[in-house]
């Protein structure tokens, strides 16, 4: 267990960046009740700094909740439930009944409803006919995964290739015809229903080739997911992964069979540790998470929201009877999550419970969470998001945390809902624990550390799971770490806007305007930064210039209502001009006295990387990289044992910079010691290796070599260079190097090399002396091979994750 190496990034669901238009096309109502997909058409807005304002698929009033929504209804003390939805064909009417005494009624009248029955299958290159045969929750989720992605500051794009991972809680659904009852959808039904193809379905459509895995364990299925997906980027299996759950009711089948059961609540409330609590209130939703190592967070400049500290599932085992919860079991699942965190109950300082009013469950969880989380003097806060949103369910964990997340970040509790009286079934002062029956700031830690908060669910088929996250470490990109992003605007800002259609990008461009009209504080910059590097280019494009807000606001609403304007460029990207890209890293002779040292004030990201080199190269180097950036002298850095690691630092913490904008090369390839910085951007080196190399490398040529060469460049071909050679009958200059059909660098002792630039002088070929001292790319530096070898024994390379092309080799190196 790696205790807080993993965070949680944008947690989401909602719409996506580059929909085609606003046409719909009405399916009809489907036999099964569930109507079908309105395939073409929106899916709803969009705001602009994804990193920053992050949405769910909660419900409320029949649409979907953003963050900023979320925490609204939150500190509002709302809920988000309401009357059942008169699209899906339900007869509602007929099948409601206050009392479930017959088969075939239920007794919620009310509940929490998303609506689903419009989806941009043109978006993700799906078939009218296919999104028909899709489960509603598939395209839930697939939107949801989108958006959490380029919430999280990652254009879902380019993660084509990569080791990310889906899991996915989603609970077995009757939508559409059986396999075996013929549809004008046949075909498409298996891969339409199977749970299995709701996280397999993200990862074909965004070309993700870590573990994809749909979890069923009722209520705790999402919670479940996560608890994989931080399993696996413990182990490695991936190195980014997406986890959540999805709840839709295609029928009335679910409320009938949990009235049947007396589990329903009659308003659709849920009334968690109330006295007057009568059953859970069904509704729907979608969450999601992005988690990854934090490490590799921090190196990707990526905004950190919580750290995850521990997680466990576990089973009930022979509880009372199938569905009925075990108050052992769950406190057991509490224990081994706080075990995996390496923390006590009292580390804790507040609960997002189950809590879904039942009268069994409830105070089942209650036993539980007093046993060992209970401490009288300072009862541990308690509190139940189902009192706002009702049950999610597949959902409901992930939601949890998403609410405690949103808690740590505005150092607020919120109120727990429709709690008319504590629930007598319990001594609430001596169990330790306080209800939140109104809102309330974080208790202060009797200690200096993070705030912690943790979160339950609890499934039908007994499988528990309890998580535990942290409040985020501070970090140097909390905003984002854009340049010049400090202000509310700056001259010259361009905003770009790319989407799949025309339409769709006048409505892009009118959204934007919207976001910034409505938030008069949001840093433009910073805005411009998020636009382009953390959104898939698509290739409708409008560039809009302006000095400052109004300007720019104006050539919005230009390109919005389709309008010409002097300071707005909108084009459509021949098809194919999305060539990929190649990272060069130059050998020593690129470097200059300051070099890097503004970036590291200027740049949180670059700054970041840099200290993690100077950390990987403390044991090797006897002098500070930090002073070294910032010292003047041309003359001090100029030791080949200074010049290459200084050199080496600096690239890769580019390349850091370069991938926190959104830049991700498609290859990589290094010139000299270049190609050391090449292998450890690439991944085939990690950067503690890679330290390791150019440090001890460039120290034992200083020691060995340094005085004894040099190196002369020649603006003559490889063939003409050979031939001046062999006719100067000169067997101790040697090409060291080609860097181009005419230009080749010489190396070997420097009397020679004199000889060899006199040569040229007289030619009339230009040439010059390199500031070098010894013969780089000679049999000189054979001397070092069976030092270098033994001094670097421990090295461990890895199979590159890039394209990695060896300058020394003539090839394309794939493994190790």
């Amino acid at each position: 267990m790696i205790s807080g190496e993993l965070l949680l990034l944008s947690p989401s669901s909602g719409e996506r960046d580059g929909r085609y238009d606003q046409r719909e096309s009405h399916a009809g109502q489907h036999r099964y009740g569930q109507r079908a997909a309105q395939v073409g058409g929106p899916t709803g807005g969009r705001h602009t700094r994804g990193h920053r304002n992050h949405r769910y698929g909660l419900p409320t009033a029949r649409r979907r909740l953003r963050s900023d929504d979320l925490w609204r209804l939150l500190m509002e003390e709302r809920d988000a439930v309401g009357p059942f939805p008169d699209d899906r064909g339900w007869d509602v009417a007929r099948s409601y009944a206050a009392q479930s005494d017959e088969p075939g009624h239920h007794v919620q009248g009310e509940g929490g409803f998303v609506e689903a029955t419009r989806f941009d299958a043109r978006f993700f290159g799906i078939s009218a006919r296919e999104a028909l045969a899709m489960d509603p929750q598939q395209r839930l989720l697939l939107e949801t995964a989108w958006e959490t992605l380029e919430r999280s500051g990652i254009d879902p794009s380019g993660l084509k290739g990569s080791a990310t991972g889906v899991y996915i809680g989603v609970m077995e659904s009757e939508y559409g015809p059986g396999l075996a009852e013929g549809s004008a959808v046949e075909g498409h039904v298996m891969t339409g229903r199977t749970a299995s193809v709701h996280s397999g379905r993200i990862s074909y459509a965004l070309g993700l080739e870590g573990p994809a895995v749909s979890v069923d364990t009722a209520c705790s299925s999402s919670l479940v997911a996560l608890h994989l997906a931080v399993r696996a980027l413990h182990n490695r299996e991936c190195d980014l992964a997406l986890a959540g759950g999805a709840t839709m009711a295609p029928d009335l089948g679910m409320y009938v069979e949990y009235s049947r059961l007396g589990a329903l609540s009659g308003d659709g409330r849920c009334k968690a540790f109330s006295a007057d609590a009568d059953g859970f209130g069904m509704s729907e939703g979608v969450s999601m998470l992005a988690v990854e190592r934090l490490s590799d967070a921090r190196r990707a400049g990526h905004r950190v929201l919580a750290v995850l500290r521990g997680t466990a599932i576990n089973q009930d085992g022979a509880s009372d009877s199938l569905s009925a919860p075990n108050s052992r079991a769950q406190e057991k699942v509490i224990r081994l999550a706080l075990a995996d965190a390496g923390l006590t109950g009292d580390d804790v300082d507040a609960v997002e419970a189950h809590g879904t009013g039942t009268r069994l469950g409830d105070p089942t969880e209650v036993r539980a969470l007093s046993a060992v989380y209970g401490r009288a003097g300072r009862p541990l806060p308690l509190g139940s998001l189902k009192s706002n949103i009702g049950h999610t369910q597949a959902a409901a964990g992930v939601a949890g945390v998403i609410k405690m997340v949103l808690a740590l970040r505005h150092g607020v509790l919120p109120r727990t809902l429709h709690v008319r009286a504590a629930a007598p079934y319990v001594h609430w002062e001596s169990a330790g624990l306080q209800v939140l029956t109104r809102r309330r700031s974080w208790p202060e830690p009797p200690v200096d550390r993070p705030l912690r908060a943790c979160v339950s669910a609890f499934g039908i088929s007994g499988t528990n799971a309890h998580v535990i996250i942290e409040q985020a470490p501070p970090s140097p990109h909390e905003e984002g770490g854009w340049s010049g992003a400090d202000g509310p605007g700056r001259p010259g800002t361009a905003l770009v806007v790319c989407a799949r259609s025309g339409p769709a990008l006048a409505e892009q461009a009118s959204r934007l305007a919207c976001h910034l009209e409505t938030a008069p504080t949001a840093d433009i910059a910073a805005v411009a930064g998020a636009l382009v590097r953390t959104r898939a280019l698509w290739e409708h494009r409008a560039v809009v210039v302006g000095g400052d807000r109004d300007e720019l606001l104006r050539g919005l609403r230009e390109v919005a209502g389709r309008q010409q304007a002097p300071t707005v460029h909108v084009g459509v990207a021949p098809a194919g001009d999305t060539a990929g890209s190649v990272w060069v890293f130059p050998g020593q002779g690129a470097q200059w006295a300051g070099m890097g040292a503004q970036l590291w004030d200027t740049e949180p990201v670059f700054a970041a990387r840099m200290a993690q080199c100077a950390q990987a190269m403390e044991p090797w180097v006897d002098w500070s990289l930090a002073e070294m950036v910032r010292e003047r002298n041309p003359e001090a850095p100029a030791r080949v044992d200074v010049v290459q690691p200084l050199s080496f630092a600096v690239m890769v913490s580019l390349a850091a910079l370069w991938r926190a904008w959104g830049l991700r090369p498609d290859a990589v390839v290094g010139h000299s010691q270049g190609e050391i910085a090449a292998a450890c951007v690439a991944g085939a080196l990690s950067l503690e290796d890679a330290a390791r190399v150019v440090a001890v490398r460039s120290r034992l040529i200083a020691r060995t070599l340094a005085g004894r060469g040099g190196m002369l460049a020649v603006a003559v071909s490889e063939e003409q260079a050979a031939r001046d050679l062999r006719e100067r009958g000169d067997s101790i200059v040697e090409i060291a190097t080609v860097n181009g059909p005419h230009s080749v660098t010489l190396a070997g002792p420097p009397a020679a090399l004199r000889e060899a630039a006199a040569f040229y002088d007289r030619l009339d070929v230009r040439n010059r002396m390199l500031p070098v001292d010894y013969a780089s790319h000679t049999r000189q530096v054979e001397e070092l091979r069976e030092e270098l070898n033994h001094a670097l024994r421990a090295v461990t390379p890895t199979v590159a994750q890039v394209a990695f092309h060896s300058t020394a080799e003539g090839r394309l190196l794939t493994g190790w």
